[in-house]
C-alpha cells in the first residue's frame, strides 16, 4: 500500500491483502511457538523442486522481543524489536507477481532461496498462475520468463548497462538499475531515483510482463513499458542461428553464411528448426566473423571472465572446438571481460538500435571469402564518407515504410520505386530506394548525393540523408503531399485545382530554383532532367525541383559540357544535347520553356500532335503565336479567368526558352526578370523544331553501328514525339 492519497489499487482491489493471503496459500509462515515471550521461528524443509526454492534451508531462530513492521520501502519484516540489521523473515523475499524498488530478483547462492515473480492465476484469483519470470544466474545471469517449465521470453544477458535485449532499458530520472554479483548472491533490482514517483513491475496472469507508472491526474497505472514488446521477443523464434528482425517479411532470416536446415519447414513458416553454415566447421582450421547490432543468445550454456581481455577470450574460445561465439562481458567504458557461449546460439533477434557486436565462429572458406571482398566494402566506405550528411540504418527505413509495403509506394521510375515513410518521431518523408536494375548506378547515385546535400533553396526539394546498406541505395527526402505536378496538370479532373495565380507562382518557382542552381550555388549545377514529374508540390503548392540523379557539377567559368552518354527524357531535351550530346545551362532553359508550355496548355509535348500539321506542343505554340493567336494554346478554364496578359507573356518567355540555338536562349535569371516584370519581350526565332532531318540522319549512323542508346528510340522526333 501506498501513504498518499487518493490510495491507488494495483488492480482493482486492496492488493496488500490479496498479496499476503497469495504468499500464504503458496508458501505460509514457518510455524511459530511462543514460550515465556519467546518467538521460535522454524522453516522446514522444502521440497526438491524450482518453485518452491523460496525459504531457507531447516533452521530455527529464537526471539525475545518480536514484532512485525512496515518498512517505507513495502517490505513487511519479522524482526527482534532491538535489532533492524538482522530480520527474521521478509516479505520482499516472496515478491508474488509484483517487484518493487529495492526487491532482488535472483538466488541467494548460500541458502539456495531464489526471488521471483509468480503470476495470478487471474485478475480475481491471486493463486499461483502460469508465468514465472526470473534473474537466471545459470551460465551467465540473464532476464528470462516461463509458462510452467518452458522459457517464453529472455531479455538477454546482463552487459554492464542494461539486458543485453531491452535497449530502451536506460537509468533515468526516474529509476535505475543493477545486478549484483558476488560469492553470496545474484540479483538484479531497481531503485527510485526519484522518490516522488510510483513505479512497480509487475507481471500479469497472461505473461504480459510490464513496468506501470502511477499518473497523479488520471488517477490510474500506465504501461510505461512491456518487457516482451513484439513477435521478435517469442524464445527462439527463429531457432539455432536464425536472427529476427520485427521489420521484415518474414521476420526470421539465417545469419549471413547459414542457411535453414530444413528448408521446406522454413517455406511453411516454421523456423524453430533454425540454421546451420554453409561451410561446416573444421576446428583448428576455424575463425570468427563478426555480426554487429543483436541481442546476445542465450547464455544458460555460457561461460565469462571478468578480466579478460576481447583478444584473449578470443584465444580461449578458438582453443575449444565447442565454443561457437564470444563477445565482450561488459560494453560500458569501452568494453571489458570475456562471455563466450558453449553450443549452439539460440535466441538472437537484430536490433533497430543499441544492438551488440557477437564473434561467431566459421570455416576458414568464410573467413577468406571475406578477405576478399574487403575491396567491396571499401567502395562502400568511401561512398559513406563522401557524403556530409545523415545516414539513416536500413532497420529505421524498413521500420518507417512498413517494409517497403506495396500500401507506402507513391511512385515508380527507371531507377526503382518512391515510398512515403514516417520517422519515429512522427517526420513524414519520401524514400527512393534504388532496384538492382536501376538506370541509376552507383555514380549517379553518389553525384545525387553531392550535388543535392548542400543546396539550400525553398524551390529544391531537401535531402534529408540515405542509406548505403547492404545492397540498399536509399536517399531520404521531405515528404511533398501534393506529389508531383505533372498528377495535376495533365489530369481533367485536378487541373481545376490549379488555378492561373497557382501555376504562375509555380512557373517562378521554377524559375527561381534553377537559378540558384546555375549561378547563386557553391556550385554551377545543370540539372539535365527538368520535368513535370521531377516538379514535387508542398502543401501549399509550392514547387520543388527534384531527382539529382542525372545533374552534372561545375566550378569556376565553366557552363556545360558534351557525353557521349545521352540521358534525360525525350520531349524536354534540347536539340544540341539529343543529337550531338552537348549540355550547358541552356539545356535546363530549354526544358524550362517545354515545362511553362505545359503549365500553360495542360497538355504533354511528348504527347501532343496536331492533327492536321502534326505537330508537337513547341511547334503548335510557335505557330500559333507567329499568327497572333497564342492564347489558344492555353487551357481554356485559364483564359476565362481573365489573366490573359500574364498567360501570353509566359507563353512568350517559354518559347524564347525552347529556340533552336542555345546562344538566342536567355539565362535563367533573364527568365525571372522577364516573367515578373513588363519589359518588352524580343521576338522568339523557331524553335527546336528543325532538328529532325539531322537527328534522323544522325540516329541512322548510330543504328548502323549497333549503338543500343539510339536503339531505344527509332523514331525520335522534335516536330512529334
Amino acid at each position: 500500500m501506498y501513504a498518499r492519497e487518493p490510495v491507488p489499487p494495483f488492480v482493482s482491489t486492496a492488493e496488500m491483502m490479496k498479496k499476503f493471503q497469495s504468499n500464504i496459500r503458496e508458501m505460509s509462515l514457518p510455524p511459530m511457538s511462543k514460550r515465556k515471550h519467546k518467538l521460535t521461528l522454524t522453516r522446514p524443509k522444502q521440497p526438491e523442486f524450482a518453485t518452491a526454492k523460496r525459504v531457507h534451508p531447516t533452521s530455527s531462530t529464537s526471539v525475545k522481543n518480536p514484532v512485525a513492521k512496515l518498512l517505507d520501502t513495502g517490505n513487511l519484516v519479522v524482526k527482534d524489536v532491538n535489532d533492524d540489521d538482522e530480520y527474521l523473515w521478509q516479505s520482499f523475499d516472496y515478491p508474488s507477481d509484483t517487484l518493487l524498488a529495492s526487491m532482488k530478483l535472483g538466488r541467494n547462492l548460500v541458502t539456495g532461496l531464489e526471488r521471483y515473480l509468480t503470476s495470478w492465476k487471474s485478475d480475481d484469483d491471486p493463486a499461483p498462475g502460469e508465468y514465472t519470470y526470473h534473474c537466471h544466474p545459470t551460465g551467465y545471469p540473464q532476464d528470462l520468463m516461463r509458462k510452467g517449465p518452458n522459457v517464453v521470453y529472455r531479455a538477454g544477458p546482463w552487459n554492464g548497462l542494461r539486458w543485453s535485449g531491452a535497449p530502451n532499458m536506460v537509468n533515468n530520472s526516474v529509476t535505475s538499475f543493477g545486478l549484483v554479483m558476488n560469492n553470496q548472491e545474484i540479483y538484479y533490482k531497481y531503485e527510485l531515483v526519484n522518490k516522488s514517483v510510483i513505479t512497480t513491475f509487475a507481471l500479469r496472469p497472461n505473461g504480459d510482463a510490464m513496468r506501470m507508472m502511477w499518473v497523479e491526474k488520471q488517477e490510474g497505472w500506465v504501461n510505461y513499458h512491456s518487457a516482451d514488446a513484439d513477435h521478435c521477443d517469442t524464445y527462439g523464434l527463429c531457432g539455432a542461428y536464425g536472427t529476427c528482425t520485427i521489420f521484415s517479411d518474414p521476420v526470421c532470416r539465417c545469419l549471413d553464411k547459414f542457411v535453414p536446415m530444413h528448408p521446406d519447414d522454413w517455406n511453411r513458416a516454421d523456423w524453430s528448426s533454425g540454421c546451420v553454415r554453409n561451410h561446416p566447421l573444421n576446428c583448428s582450421e576455424d575463425g570468427f566473423i563478426k555480426y554487429s547490432g543483436v541481442k546476445l543468445p542465450d547464455t544458460r550454456y555460457s561461460w565469462f571472465n571478468e578480466t579478460m581481455t576481447l583478444e584473449e577470450c578470443k584465444v580461449v574460445c578458438l582453443r575449444n572446438c565447442s565454443c561457437m561465439g564470444y563477445t565482450n562481458l561488459d560494453i560500458s567504458n569501452g568494453g571489458s571481460g570475456c562471455l563466450l557461449w558453449i553450443g549452439e546460439l539460440v535466441d538472437l533477434r537484430q536490433l533497430s538500435e543499441s544492438g551488440q557486436d557477437i564473434y561467431i565462429r566459421m570455416a576458414a572458406l568464410e573467413i577468406k571469402r571475406l578477405d576478399h571482398n574487403n575491396n567491396k566494402d571499401n567502395r562502400s566506405q568511401i561512398l559513406r564518407e563522401a557524403f556530409e550528411l545523415p545516414l539513416f540504418d536500413l532497420s529505421t527505413i524498413m521500420k518507417a515504410t512498413d517494409n517497403f509495403s506495396l500500401e507506402n509506394k507513391i511512385g515508380t521510375g527507371g531507377f526503382g520505386k518512391v515510398y512515403k515513410g514516417v520517422l519515429e518521431e512522427g517526420q513524414e518523408v519520401a524514400v527512393k530506394r534504388l532496384s538492382e536494375t536501376s538506370r541509376q548506378g552507383n555514380d549517379e547515385f553518389k553525384n545525387e548525393v553531392i550535388c543535392i546535400a548542400e543546396l539550400q533553396h525553398r524551390n529544391l526539394v531537401k535531402l534529408l540523408g540515405c542509406c548505403i546498406e547492404e545492397e540498399e541505395k536509399i536517399l531520404v527526402y521531405e515528404y511533398m503531399p501534393n506529389k508531383s505536378l505533372d498528377l495535376f496538370i495533365f489530369d481533367q479532373t485536378r487541373s481545376t485545382l490549379l488555378d492561373w495565380p497557382k501555376r504562375f507562382n509555380i512557373i517562378n518557382g521554377i524559375a527561381r530554383g534553377l537559378m540558384y542552381l546555375h549561378q547563386d550555388s557553391r556550385l554551377r549545377i545543370i540539372h539535365r532532367d527538368l520535368k513535370a514529374s521531377n516538379v514535387l508540390l508542398d502543401i501549399d503548392m509550392n514547387p520543388k525541383i527534384s531527382d539529382f540523379g542525372m545533374a552534372r557539377s561545375f566550378g569556376g567559368n565553366e557552363t556545360g559540357d558534351n557525353t557521349s552518354r545521352v540521358v534525360g527524357t525525350y520531349g524536354y531535351m534540347s536539340p544540341e544535347y539529343a543529337v550531338d550530346g552537348i549540355f550547358s545551362v541552356k539545356s535546363d532553359v530549354f526544358s524550362f520553356g517545354v515545362l511553362v508550355l505545359e503549365v500553360v496548355s495542360g497538355k504533354k509535348n511528348r504527347r501532343f500532335i496536331h492533327p492536321e500539321y502534326n505537330l508537337n506542343l513547341i511547334g503548335h505554340a510557335w505557330m500559333l503565336h507567329r499568327e497572333g493567336r497564342s492564347l489558344e494554346i492555353a487551357d481554356p478554364a485559364l483564359v476565362e479567368s481573365g489573366y490573359t496578359i500574364e498567360l501570353q507573356r509566359s507563353i512568350h518567355v517559354g518559347l524564347l526558352c525552347v529556340q533552336q540555338s542555345p546562344e538566342d536562349r536567355p539565362n535563367i535569371s533573364s527568365v525571372v526578370l522577364m516573367l515578373t516584370n513588363e519589359s518588352i519581350l524580343p521576338q522568339p526565332k523557331p524553335p527546336g523544331l528543325y532538328g529532325l532531318e539531322r537527328l534522323e540522319q544522325r540516329n541512322q549512323e548510330e543504328q548502323s553501328e549497333q549503338n543500343p542508346l539510339w536503339g531505344e528510340f527509332p523514331s525520335l522526333s522534335f516536330l512529334a514525339v
